[in-house]
């Protein structure tokens, strides 16, 4: 995996999503904005126009693919298309502080979104908040405070692509790992994370 990547990756439609994004970016407060972004990325899933790189149909093995398709010079927000194998799924995490919208580009993804509770020190408990199972065509966005959640490929044999637009490019987040000694199964440690992107060609 890379560390970084900026170079934008063409693909059919590539103008026109730019365009919609760009609109909706442009819509006022984060509120506004992520509400734009999941009716624009709701309908440009739906069209037939844009088509996302081949490359985002291919699945790693030991980890779920994150591709950098598209960095705006004028906005600052990233896209990045996520390819989800069999199984393949995160722990439960946060988005840096950023906010994003996602959307299910193919196939079916398990989303769950937590509560942060409490802290004591290192230590985060969590209560699950409510899930859903998103299937194509379908988005849904994450603002702070409330970024937390899971995201998992239940299927067996079907891989599953989703598009990410964050505030900014994020290169990092906070994992939450379960604690081992805890039998209610809500306390969480927290671990650093610097995210990577896969090679998108």
């Amino acid at each position: 995996m890379n560390a970084s990547c900026c170079e934008p990756v063409d693909f059919p439609g590539q103008a026109k999503f730019i365009a919609a994004v760009d609109a909706a970016v442009a819509s006022g407060d984060q509120h506004a904005v992520t509400a734009a972004l999941r009716n624009a990325l709701c309908a440009l899933i739906r069209d037939t126009e844009v088509q996302l790189p081949c490359c985002v149909q291919d699945a790693i093995v030991d980890h779920y693919a994150r591709r950098e398709l598209y960095r705006s010079p004028q906005h600052g927000y990233s896209v990045v298309a996520m390819t989800w194998g069999p199984g393949q799924g995160t722990p439960l995490h946060d988005h840096s502080g950023l906010w994003c919208v996602e959307g299910v580009w193919h196939g079916e993804l398990e989303i769950t979104q937590y509560e942060l509770l409490e802290t004591n020190g290192d230590r985060f408990r969590f209560r699950a908040a409510g899930g859903m199972l998103a299937g194509p065509g379908s988005a849904g966005s994450l603002i702070p405070p409330h970024e937390y959640h899971t995201i998992r490929n239940a299927s067996a044999d079907r891989i599953a692509v989703s598009l990410h637009i964050y505030q900014a490019e994020m290169a990092c987040c906070a994992k939450f790992q379960p604690l081992a000694s805890d039998a209610s199964g809500e306390w969480f440690v927290r671990e650093a994370a610097t995210l990577a992107t896969d090679k998108a060609a």
